[in-house]
Order: structure tokens, then C-alpha cells, then sequence
């Protein structure tokens, strides 16, 4: 993969720094994607998640990339921690309480910085998908030198067709390079989407950019100084030199919620565009990942164990089960472990509106799946019924869950795969494969995998309440005390 610096043999005079905003909920692409694992932690196209795939991009930490910053969901920590561990980088993670747009979160990013003088803040999505990564990668060369002079940096995507979906950049003028931002324009009909196509002044708006920490907080002092003054306090009493660094929620619900472009962009005169013709997609819903994943000569796209005849044009996973289709065309057709979502490709934006239907339904699968994930592993709800459930463990080697009991249910834990260390109040012992125990209403327990394979045990729950709320911490590795998560 090419380095930063490679292209144009220049080293960038300032600290480039990658803040990756991975916040969102991807609510277009439930079923997969749920509030408490959204569409920027899933596998859609490869081996790497789009988070990961973000980072992996730009050529892992070059010489010339500080470790990344992430601003995520204080709910998603672990999950995002783990992801990056994956790869083999620990990054710094700035925990929002709830989401307050980009404006914010770059604002607490570049106040975070010793030097914001010389330090540039590469602003990158979570969730988007770039096919050349050799391009983008020249696209941020390009914009260096800008930014080191105090320009606002965004990247504009060259338009391949009259898209209704996306705002659009113009430029001021027609060519390479780095070029000075006319105005930025709001999504378009489609006669207008196609003049602008025509025109060759007009780019697709990425939400990304390329600026020093400096130079943005000076013009969101000018643009939007309540929101300025706002993180300034949030931050001013944080330990920024923390890996972790957690978000007053009461400080930062008063934050005003604005976007880049809103707060800044569109009213400064410093904002220049750079060109980007990389392949890029933003994955916002089933169709637009249908367009960017690899299809068969009737134009399908099939992940999982599906059977089809006679179909085209359609897409169709299956995570858990046999999915067969005859016959159609233009569809989506999405099967997890809980749900199942069939939709006409042309509708496919239109699953936002499904979920929010969900959401006021209050149906916990807008929230989660089947199979929960936690920091030391997971937990997969295989049956749940009146008085009792069954569940899957599945704890990663060398992980602990908390010292906890329970005021509600009893548990009944069999071993079917690795080693469990178990406390049971004041006994610890080991389990094998097809040992089981007894955890009575009350008793203090938890369990530990020592060995260096994954360890499964079912668990048996029996009692008048089974809520995830039922736990009391008193110990937790992962500084979870006090909580049900």
C-alpha cells in the first residue's frame, strides 16, 4: 500500500492526525445494523469492517500518521477498541454520551491537541467504502500543502451520475488540485442533479476534510462561537492525555448539533475543494451496497447459503439459515438469526422509515440482535419463554465477566467447548467440556476462560424475571460496575 508521503516524496511540515467519526446508526441497513451495533462494525465487503477499513486505507501508521483518535458512542467502546486491536493499533477513544453531529466532535478533537498549530485533523467517516485506495491517497497529498496553509480542506467526489441523495460542493472553478469552494447545495431534483453533472463544477459532498486544529477553531469561533465556548468547557476539565476520555453528558446534551458543513463550511472564505475520483460509496443503504459488491452475470449479489432461480438485480444475504427466492427482480432480501427485511431495491432509503416504525413499536430489534456482543465475548439468545431462557456464551480467551449476582433467576451453565474457571461465592474451580454447575437466586459468581481457545457454555436461565437488568456488579475488568451493559 503506498505511504502518505510516497507519491509526491514530501513530508507534511505538521502532525497529521486521522479522527474518525464512528457515531452513527445505520439505520438503512437493519436488519444487520442495529443501534447497539451499527453498520460501520459489520463485515459488508471483505474481511475488514468499514471502520477498520477506514484506518487500513491510509496505509496503517506510517511514519507520517500519529494514532488515530476515535469519536464514538460511549456504548460502542468496547466494540470499537476490540476492532482496532484486530488490527494492531490502539487508538485514543473520545466517548460521546449522546450524538451531537460532526461540528462538535471535530471541535472537542482539536481542542484536545498540545499543538493545534501543527497538528492537520484528517476527518474521516466511519462508514464508507473506497475502492482506490492509491487515489485517495494522492487526494490527501494534494490537500496537504493547503491545509498547512490554513485552508479548510474537503473532499469533493467526482459524480459518475445525477444522484438525488447526496448534497453537492461547487467549486469555483474547472480542473485539479485543490480549488476554491464556490458554495455548498443541498440534495437537488433530478433535472437539477443532471445540469450539475454536466456542468463539470459541481462534486458530491464525502464529509471529509483536511485542515489543521487551529485554523478550525478559529472559524468556529467566528461561525458558531456558542458551540465553540460549549467544548472548550467540556473540555477544559478533561485528562486529554487518557486513552479513554469520557463526555460530560448533562455539558454536552447543552452543545449546540450542527454538522461541519453547517457550522463552518458554508460561511467561511477559507474553504477550498480537492477532487476525489476513488471509487468511493458512502454504503447508505441495501442498494447502494448491491452497486459496490461483487455481482453474478444476472446482476445478484449472494452472501451466505441462498438458492435462487430465475432472480436478477437483487441482492440477498442469509446470516443463519438456508434463504431460497424464484423469480425476482430489483429486490433486497436480508435474513438474520431475529428478522428478516424483503424490500424493492428503488425503496431501499426508505427502510429508515420501517425502523422508526420499529422504534415506536418499541421493538428491542432496532437495538439488538440476537447475538449480543460484550468485551469479553458474546452472548446468543437461542430460547426465550415464559420462566426460562437459554443462551450461548461465548468468552474469549483469556476474558472474565464481573463478579455479579442475581436478585431473580437461577443459572445452570454446561461446558461444550474449552476451560471455564468459575467463582461461586467463595469457591473457585474448573469445568471441562460436558461439566456443568448450579448458580442459586443470589450467589456471587463469575467465569473466566484461562485457556488459549475459545470457551461456549449454554446457559440454562430459570426464574420470574430475566431482564439484562437483573445484575449486580461488584467487580468488572472493564469498569462496568454499577451497570447492566
Amino acid at each position: 500500500m503506498v505511504g502518505l508521503s510516497a507519491i509526491q516524496g514530501k513530508t507534511p511540515a505538521m502532525k497529521l492526525l486521522p479522527v474518525i467519526l464512528c457515531g452513527g446508526s445505520g439505520s438503512r441497513l437493519w436488519p444487520m445494523s442495529r443501534s447497539q451495533y451499527p453498520k460501520q462494525l459489520l463485515r459488508l465487503i471483505g474481511d475488514n469492517s468499514l471502520l477498520q477499513g477506514t484506518m487500513t486505507r491510509l496505509g496503517g501508521l506510517s511514519e507520517h500518521l500519529s494514532d488515530p483518535l476515535l469519536i464514538c458512542n460511549e456504548q460502542h467502546r468496547f466494540l470499537v477498541a476490540q476492532q482496532f486491536a484486530d488490527i494492531g493499533i490502539t487508538p485514543k477513544l473520545v466517548l460521546e454520551p449522546l450524538g451531537r453531529n460532526t461540528a462538535p466532535a471535530t471541535a472537542i478533537a482539536a481542542l484536545l491537541q498540545e499543538e493545534p498549530e501543527s497538528t492537520l485533523l484528517l476527518i474521516l467517516p466511519s462508514d464508507h467504502v473506497i475502492g482506490d485506495t492509491d487515489a485517495m491517497t494522492r487526494a490527501i497529498q494534494t490537500a496537504i500543502p493547503a491545509a498547512e496553509a490554513g485552508r479548510l480542506v474537503t473532499f469533493g467526489i467526482v459524480p459518475t451520475s445525477p444522484e438525488t441523495g447526496y448534497g453537492y460542493i461547487r467549486s469555483a472553478g474547472i480542473g485539479e488540485g485543490v480549488i476554491d469552494v464556490d458554495s455548498f447545495v443541498e440534495k437537488p431534483d433530478l433535472e437539477t442533479a443532471r445540469a450539475y453533472l454536466k456542468s463539470g463544477e459541481y462534486f458530491w459532498n464525502s464529509g471529509m476534510f483536511l485542515f489543521s486544529a487551529a485554523t478550525f477553531l478559529e472559524e468556529l469561533a467566528i461561525q458558531a462561537p456558542k458551540m465553540a465556548a460549549a467544548c472548550q468547557g467540556l473540555v477544559a476539565g478533561l485528562d486529554t492525555t487518557a486513552t479513554e476520555i469520557h463526555l460530560s453528558a448533562d455539558e454536552f446534551a447543552a452543545c449546540p448539533a450542527d454538522s461541519i458543513d453547517y457550522a463552518v463550511m458554508e460561511n467561511t472564505d477559507r474553504a477550498s475543494v480537492v477532487p476525489l475520483d476513488a471509487g468511493w460509496n458512502d454504503v447508505g443503504s441495501w442498494a447502494s451496497l448491491h452497486d459496490v459488491s461483487v455481482q453474478d452475470e444476472s446482476g445478484n449479489t449472494i452472501f451466505g447459503d441462498v438458492v435462487t432461480v430465475g432472480c436478477t438485480d437483487t441482492m440477498i444475504r442469509s446470516e443463519s439459515r438456508l434463504v431460497t427466492a424464484v423469480g425476482l427482480d430489483g429486490c433486497v432480501v436480508v435474513e438474520t438469526k431475529d428478522a428478516v427485511l424483503v424490500a424493492d431495491k428503488s425503496h431501499a432509503q426508505e427502510v429508515k422509515t420501517l425502523v422508526s416504525e420499529l422504534e415506536l413499536a418499541e421493538r428491542e430489534e432496532v437495538k439488538l440482535g440476537r447475538e449480543v456482543f460484550r468485551p469479553w465475548g458474546s452472548y446468543d439468545s437461542l430460547e426465550n419463554a415464559e420462566g426460562f431462557q437459554v443462551k450461548r456464551l461465548t468468552v474469549l480467551p483469556g476474558a472474565i465477566l464481573s463478579l455479579q449476582l442475581h436478585h431473580h433467576r437461577a443459572e445452570h451453565w454446561v461446558v461444550v467447548a474449552g476451560i471455564a474457571r468459575i467463582t461461586l461465592d467463595d469457591k473457585v474451580f474448573d469445568l471441562g467440556v460436558n461439566e456443568h454447575t448450579f448458580i442459586p437466586v443470589g450467589a456471587k459468581h463469575r467465569i473466566e476462560n484461562p485457556g488459549d481457545s475459545i470457551l461456549h457454555i449454554i446457559e440454562v436461565q430459570v426464574g420470574d424475571y430475566l431482564g439484562e437488568d437483573d445484575i449486580v456488579r461488584f467487580e468488572d475488568k472493564y469498569g462496568r460496575e454499577g451497570r447492566t451493559d
